[in-house]
Formats: C-alpha cells, structure tokens, sequence
C-alpha cells in the first residue's frame, strides 16, 4: 500500500477506505491531500478486487473544506479557489462519480464546502445524524467549482439548494436525509454498522449491473425523460454471468 502523507488507504477483502487525514487540521483539503486522493481513487478503480469505495474522515470531522491557509497569499479572483485545487478536485469528483465500482461517502462529522462537494459525488451518503453540513461558498465570497451547483439541485431540489447557498446555513446529518441530499442518517456509534449492512446488501449482487446503472443514473439527470428512455433501450453493457446466475430460476 502507497504510503501517503495527508490521507489513508485501508483494504478490507472487496472494500476500499480512502480517509482523510489531516486531523489537526479538521482533515481541511490541500492541493497535497487532492494529489494522494486522486492517485489513491484511481488506484481503487482499476484494481478489480475492489468492488465498494468508502470516503470518510479520520477524527470527529469529514472536511473542514478547503484549508485556505494551504494557498498561502495566492490571491483568489472571480470567486475561485484556483486551477492548483479546481483541476484535481474535479478529476476526483469525476472518478469517484463514474468509477465502476459503489462509492460511498461516510460523513462522520464536519462536512463544508468542498468537503460536500466531494460528497455527493458519490453514489452513496451515509451520514451520523449530528453531523455538521453547509455549503459555505457565499460566506467567504465564493463560488462553487467542484460540481455542486449542479448535483446539489438534483439532490434537494432547485428551491433548496438555492436557500441552503444563499444563506450558508450549517444543517444537520439529520436533515440532509430528510431533504435527500443524503442516502441515511444514524447515530455515529451506529455509522460503521450501518455502511457494513449496505455493502452486505449489495455485495451479492453483479458489479456489471452497478456499472450499467451508474451510467444510466448519470444519463437521466443528463438527458431528461424522454432522451433517457431512448439512451437506456439502445446502449448495451457488458455482462458476463447472467445466465449463472439465472440457474434455477427458470
């Protein structure tokens, strides 16, 4: 296993726990933690023993978001942090979102901001239900770069995600489930139970369908209805055991 400075990489049988760890720090990002996560994701996504990524954060915080002391006295304009986090923070986004493998977001605690960005990148939220969220941009005079503006919306809805951005109000795990940003909300001590139950659940079934809904998920909020349906009846997934697996079914 690569030895990395500012994240962990655990391997347990067909699950990846990729973990930020700055703990000092509330796990804040820097562009040193995008480099290890991106090379730690990709790592992930090309190893076929590994069929579920799990995202957290060592200590009692997710992300803290951004560390903006890492950029030191870069001057930021227009509203962006720069291409030094924007370019690798959305390569990540994008593994973590399209990766043929289930990813899951594990929110243990303070979650703002970029940190949420890279969240809902994931097919899965699983959230301690007193966990911290927000989207802060508006707070410090930002704007999002990372892909919120447009999975938050289809997350919550148009009308909230535009009143949890203006307002830059923190909300609850609690919460986030309630409204749909997030996939289950449980106590923390239960956190861990709860994500081993899901990957339980789901480790029967075939990867190949995961990877045909991942796209076709990403088709629907792409396309609309009626495109979609035509994208879903004419593209066609490699599958491989089907027919084992119908054995006794008919």
């Amino acid at each position: 296993m690569t030895n990395f400075s500012e994240i962990k990489v655990s391997r347990d049988g067909e699950r990846c726990t990729i973990s930020f760890d700055r703990t000092e720090a509330l796990n804040a990002i820097t562009p040193t933690m995008l480099e290890e996560l991106n090379a730690a994701a990709t790592a992930a996504s090309e190893d076929d023993g590994i069929r579920f990524v799990v995202l957290t954060g060592e200590g009692r915080s997710f992300s803290a978001g951004v560390d903006l002391k890492a950029l030191g006295e870069r001057e930021l304009t227009n509203g962006k942090v720069g291409d030094i986090l924007d370019l690798p923070a959305r390569r990540l986004t994008s593994t973590l979102s399209s990766m043929p493998k289930v990813t899951i977001a594990r929110v243990n605690g303070f979650c703002f901001t970029g940190a949420l960005e890279l969240a809902i990148s994931c097919d899965l939220l699983v959230v301690a239900s007193n966990a911290k969220m927000g989207d802060t941009h508006a707070k410090f005079g930002l704007r999002p770069t990372w892909g919120l503006s447009q999975r938050l919306p289809e997350l919550v809805g148009l009308a909230k995600a535009r009143e949890l951005s203006f307002t830059a109000r923190i909300f609850s795990g609690e919460e986030a489930a309630q409204w749909g940003l997030a996939t289950e909300a449980v106590a923390l001590e239960d956190l861990d139970g709860r994500i081993d139950e899901l990957i339980e659940e789901m480790s029967g079934n075939s990867s190949e369908s995961f990877v045909a809904y991942k796209d076709l998920y990403a088709a629907s909020s792409q396309l609309g209805l009626e495109a979609g349906l035509e994208y879903e009846g004419i593209t066609d997934y490699r599958f491989s055991n089907t027919e084992e697996r119908l054995k006794g079914f008919r």
